[in-house]
């Protein structure tokens, strides 16, 4: 897996309080964090598409039970 850097600006008392945390793995904490607000975002942006995709479908007359009996009974 490829790898990339991208860096932020802290606040100096932000940065401080870490520093002051020292058994805290902050790479992994916020990779973590990172990936998981990236994850949520690409969900979302999916689930946006799909409900504009759906609003586009013309609408079904008839319900999944009567289409599922027509099946059945062509048989």
């Amino acid at each position: 897996m490829a790898t990339c850097v991208y860096s932020i600006r802290l606040d100096e008392h932000v940065r401080h309080m870490m520093d002051e945390m020292g058994d805290v793995n902050w790479q992994a904490e916020i990779r973590e964090a990172v990936e998981k607000m990236v994850r949520k975002k690409k969900k979302q942006h999916f689930l946006a598409e799909a409900r504009q995709f759906r609003m586009k479908m013309l609408p079904i007359e008839r319900s999944a039970a009567e289409m599922i009996r027509e099946d059945r009974d062509a048989r």
